[in-house]
């Protein structure tokens, strides 16, 4: 490469790293709308019973990374969602480089979620090359929401609301909220992993009763709704109204998610309720980790 070619390199280089800190919490934003996208993304895979429709890793066959006209529209599907990876890396690298000449929280935050992409795009193939054992699935969804939350993390860190400090007792609350919430998320990848949305026709279930585990579900559902309320009211009370603001909208999210799962329950997993009751999920763990950030202080 000539002197005159690694000077324009090294100026545009400038110019996107300006260009990226001047933006940085837009990119923030799309960096959780894209995590959140590829929840549903993934759920459209394993619904359309596209999960084998590449049916290797890291190539799409043994003979190449891009489906051929045998593997019909499921290869497309599958195919197409591991493209998304590429995007969501895309956004999550440049909210690192907006934020790498910092030293703080924002920086380790955003340097962790864009390495979680590349582990995450692991964790994907060995759902591929296990044939999608559920409980694999599961895992790779789990680590989906946990990225959402760092996501959410990071928002706050660059244009979260000035707030004091929660008392001790909405403290534990919501951190108590958030644990009964990541129960409710398990059990949620419990009973699709036990029902009839394999992602593929020939993938193995879990081998559980899908009527008893969705009731299970179901009870940690309500308990959770119990304690959003709980926090909600003492939030109020305690007039810490940012903190009782979020935890309503996590409250309407849960509400009209527990709906949803009840509606879906009664209709036999329609493909389409399924696909949102997945949104939901996701937005459940935005949420979640929405409130247990506001009962830090932050001025």
């Amino acid at each position: 490469m000539t002197t005159n070619a690694r000077s324009r390199v090294a100026s545009w280089g400038a110019r996107y790293a300006a260009w990226c800190r001047a933006h940085v919490t837009g990119i923030a934003l799309a960096n959780l709308v894209a995590n959140i996208s590829i929840v549903v993304t993934g759920g459209a895979v394993r619904l359309t019973d596209s999960g084998l429709g590449c049916p290797t890793w890291p190539r799409c066959t043994d003979s190449s990374y891009v489906p051929h006209g045998e593997l019909g529209l499921h290869g497309v599907i599958e195919f197409g969602n591991r493209m998304l990876t590429y995007v969501l890396a895309a956004i999550a690298i440049s909210c690192a480089i907006s934020l790498w000449q910092r030293r703080d929280v924002a920086r380790t935050l955003a340097i962790t979620i864009a390495l979680g992409i590349p582990a995450q795009a692991i964790l994907g193939g060995i759902t591929v090359l296990t044939d999608l054992n559920p409980w694999i699935v599961a895992g790779h969804l789990l680590v989906s929401m946990v990225m959402i939350g760092l996501c959410v993390w990071l928002i706050d860190e660059l244009a979260g609301p000035s707030r004091a400090a929660a008392s001790s007792l909405t403290r534990t609350l919501s951190w108590a909220t958030l644990a009964v919430g990541a129960v409710v998320l398990w059990l949620g990848t419990v009973v699709t992993g036990s029902g009839p949305h394999s992602g593929d026709l020939e993938s193995k279930r879990t081998g559980l009763d899908p009527q008893v585990v969705s009731h299970v579900h179901g009870v940690s559902v309500w308990l959770l709704v119990l304690l959003t309320v709980a926090l909600m009211v003492l939030a109020a009370r305690s007039t810490e109204r940012t903190l009782a603001f979020f935890a309503s909208v996590l409250l309407g999210v849960e509400l009209a998610q527990g709906v949803l799962g009840y509606v879906q329950y009664w209709l036999d997993l329609p493909e389409l309720l399924v696909g949102l009751h997945m949104l939901g999920a996701a937005l459940v763990a935005a949420g979640l980790a929405r409130v247990v950030l506001t009962t830090r202080a932050r001025l």
